[in-house]
């Protein structure tokens, strides 16, 4: 009921929800109205709950269960702010959300009142034996109206002066909310986040990875920096150039200078921060790649390229790329790769990433970054340092990595992107094999870095091998290869879950089935995938004619995947449909879609169609952000490819914008949020999380049966090119193990002590680095795979030295 003097409370109500039944007439919602007009009396009921008899808790005739019962309003102005209510287990306060004269939303509180709200009619206690009638057989009156208003006449008004004090009262109150809520945000739960991350950070043994709640304390930060914030706020880089961090996720970044291995950030609210456990197949990867960058691709730096295009020997991938700035002393030398590094990505494209609603990176990165042998051209270690820079810059913003070994010697795949374009030289070939081992030293190297408790809940991902060329190494020889370099990060972290990173394998173009059972029980492994729509044959039909097609293509298998191998992820994705876009095939290359590619291709059309994105028109724009939604739903755990393309020095313009990030959320065709893509596909038969105890680091993780592991054993007996492995020159485990340097920091205090590990996670692990046997002949490491081997190095000459793990550098 409301005060008809006071018409800012006439709240509408929902009417109760009333089934379609036949509904007798003399039913509660069926009576007559109350008070009777052809009454000359009536009767009110008692007013306190002590009087009232036991409730009717049933549910009326006809009537369905309450949807939504309004908050119980004040009886006027003047009213005490709290009610008590019939039928309610508790005083309620006005727009309290447990305000309810029904008691609806109160699952906790003390018991209800014996004396509960009456309502029946047909009740006798309010029949005339106790001056009243029952509400169905109620009888006229003249003064019924007259009586009512006398009732329930309204309040008089409160003075001016209660007024001001009310107003004054309030005032108050806000000011000091004022205060308390920036406190808490700035302070308070920064303050938890570090005491959680300082305590996960205080243990180096291999126990699975929880939140703590514990009282660690931590150095204090600075007391004029702030060590962290929320949307809005403002991001000085290293290099003074300041920009704004945009978040309408709820995320927040983390930076304290005394505490750099803090994990106290956030990316967005709905996801676990880094000091929390990240549940893989219910927590969905939402990553894109920071392709380009760490290990260069001629399409996403084409300015790189373009500079050395009219060169005897053009750049066409890192190989002679770094021959041709090593030779451009003039312009730089071999360093402007270091210049590369520095601009192409940096702090703030870490602070996007998050500021789009993502939560993984996936890093490419060539082996180089450890080292190169004699005659490799590339430019060794520096990519290393750029990559602890994105350690650090992901911890900042509350985003997970998943590193990825992009290149390693000899190739695995031929492309430009592993380093050298031409042939493969990895598991294939008269120097397969030692390239194999050279490449599982690099692994282990690696491991045994990101393993370590400083590092391990950043990068949580480690992809062992980036794109092998299935089909010309062979899938037994690479199952072993896998399983090989599985035991070697487990033996770097340990079993279970928080112990070292998952491993990511690549299905090597294989459909993701041949992979299903090869590596039963294997702890924290996922199977990567790059579904791609455009390296095939061309087709002109509109992007509109796309909206489903990643569901119909790539839904099916992923769903598959992920309930007989496991967490399956798309490592690699884009929005292209054709493959328009400057050297997206290679340098020089052409278009399938223009027919100027090698080989036998129909002209289809104009790129020019597909790659001028100023001119996209409102609906090309729609189009491609319903196909990028259907590839994020379809794919489920996924990492666009790439985030970012630079501009041509020809025409200062991205001339490949199917495959930016960055480019199509700041021209309105990437989704802003990436949880729009769910229910996209429409799934109809879904894979269910969770996935199985053993396949996140639970039980039986890691407990492969002796007969699966036969299955795999390292090495395999023979190279599909090259023959017996036994005949192909090797290298023996007798080296010094160069361990990747640690970062430093300058603590503004000098009561902080930063402990940035030693580069090398387990200090058991003291086997030897793969070298040459002395005495032996060893081929160029990239030579052409149908190279007749050396003589084989007889057993005798593989020298047995003392192992040594030297330690890291400073940087």
């Amino acid at each position: 009921m409301s005060n008809s003097n006071d018409t800012t409370r006439n709240v509408a109500y929902d009417p109760l929800p009333l089934t379609t039944d036949d509904i007798p007439s003399n039913t509660l919602y069926n009576a007559p109205p109350s008070p009777d007009p052809r009454l000359s009396s009536f009767h009110t009921p008692q007013m306190v709950p002590s009087e009232l008899g036991l409730d009717d808790t049933s549910v009326p005739v006809g009537a369905a269960q309450p949807r939504f019962l309004g908050t119980a309003l004040y009886d006027g102005p003047s009213s005490s702010p709290m009610r008590d209510s019939f039928a309610s287990s508790h005083n309620t306060f006005h727009g309290s959300e447990y305000s309810s004269v029904y008691a609806l939303n109160d699952p906790s509180g003390p018991g209800r009142f014996e004396g509960g709200y009456r309502d029946d009619p047909h009740d006798s206690y309010y029949a005339a034996e106790h001056g009243g009638v029952p509400l169905g057989a109620m009888a006229a009156s003249s003064k019924v109206m007259e009586e009512k208003r006398a009732a329930y006449a309204p309040p008089k008004a409160k003075s001016r002066r209660k007024i001001m004090v009310i107003a004054v009262i309030v005032c108050i109150i806000l000011v000091i909310l004022a205060v308390i809520i920036p406190v808490y945000i700035f302070v308070v739960k920064p303050s938890n986040h570090k005491e959680s991350s300082n305590n996960s950070l205080s243990s180096s043994d291999h126990t699975a990875h929880t939140t703590s709640t514990s009282a660690a304390s931590a150095p204090a930060p600075s007391s004029k920096a702030a060590v962290t914030g929320g949307d809005g706020t403002l991001i000085t880089m290293e290099d003074g150039t300041t920009f704004t961090y945009k978040n309408q996720f709820g995320g927040y970044w983390y930076w304290d200078e005394n505490d750099p291995f803090n994990n106290g950030a956030q990316a967005q609210s709905w996801n676990p921060a880094l000091n929390e456990t990240f549940n893989y197949g219910v927590d969905k990867i939402r990553g894109v790649n920071f392709g380009g960058w760490l290990n260069t691709e001629p399409f996403i730096s084409p300015a790189l390229y373009q500079k050395y295009l009219n060169n005897t020997t053009p750049a066409v991938d890192e190989w002679t790329l770094s021959l041709a700035m090593a030779a451009d002393t003039a312009g730089g030398g071999i360093n402007q790769l270091e210049t590369h590094y520095k601009t192409f990505i940096t702090e703030q494209d870490f602070a996007e990433v998050a500021g789009a609603g993502l939560n993984f990176i996936r890093i490419p990165i060539g082996y180089w970054a450890i080292e190169v042998l004699s005659g490799e051209p590339f430019l060794p270690k520096v990519s290393w340092t750029y990559f602890l820079k994105a350690i650090q810059w992901a911890r900042k913003y509350g985003l997970r990595i998943n590193l990825d070994l992009h290149a390693l010697p000899g190739s695995q795949n031929g492309w430009n992107h592993s380093g050298r374009l031409g042939t493969i030289g990895f598991l294939n070939g008269p120097m397969g094999y030692a390239n194999a081992q050279r490449s599982l030293d690099y692994i282990r190297i690696i491991a045994e870095f990101i393993s370590q408790p400083q590092y391990k809940d950043v990068v949580t991902i480690f992809g062992i091998l980036n794109e092998p060329q299935g089909s010309i190494i062979g899938q037994d020889q690479l199952s072993r290869f896998y399983y090989e370099a599985y035991q070697i990060v487990r033996n770097a972290g340990g079993t279970g879950a928080g112990n070292g990173p998952y491993v990511s394998i690549h299905d090597a173009f294989f459909p993701r089935t041949f992979w299903a059972t090869t590596f039963p029980n294997a702890d924290r492994m996922t199977l990567d995938s790059h579904p791609y729509m455009c390296f095939n044959g061309q087709s002109a039909s509109p992007m509109s004619s796309y909206a489903t097609t990643p569901c119909t293509s790539w839904g099916g298998a992923v769903n598959t995947s992920s309930g007989t191998f496991g967490l399956t992820n798309a490592g690699e994705f884009s929005n292209a449909v054709t493959d328009c876009g400057l050297f997206l095939n290679g340098v020089n290359l052409g278009t399938r879609y223009e027919g100027t590619y090698p080989g036998v291709w129909p002209t289809i059309g104009s790129c020019t169609t597909w790659t001028d994105w100023q001119n996209y028109d409102a609906p090309t724009k729609q189009a491609i952000r319903q196909f990028a939604l259907a590839s994020m739903d379809a794919l489920q755990d996924y990492f666009f490819w790439t985030w970012k393309i630079g501009n041509s020095s020809v025409s200062g313009t991205v001339e490949a914008p199917s495959w930016s990030y960055q480019l199509g959320l700041q021209n309105g065709w990437m989704p802003t949020d990436p949880r729009a893509a769910i229910g996209t596909c429409g799934n109809s038969n879904p894979w269910s999380p969770p996935l199985a105890s053993w396949q996140t680091g639970g039980a039986g993780a890691g407990n492969i049966p002796a007969s699966a592991q036969a299955s795999v054993a390292w090495p395999p007996a023979s190279l599909s090119t090259g023959g017996a492995v036994s005949t192909l020159p090797s290298y023996t485990p007798t080296g010094p193990v160069p361990t990747l340097p640690v970062p430093t920091f300058t603590s503004a205090s000098s009561a902080a002590t930063i402990n940035a590990g030693n580069g090398w996670a387990n200090s058991a692990d003291t086997t030897g680095m793969n070298v040459a046997i002395s005495g032996c002949t060893y081929l160029d490491p990239w030579v052409d795979p149908s190279t007749a081997a050396p003589p084989t190095c007889g057993a005798a000459r593989r020298e047995v030295a003392p192992s040594v793990i030297t330690p890291a550098p400073t940087p």
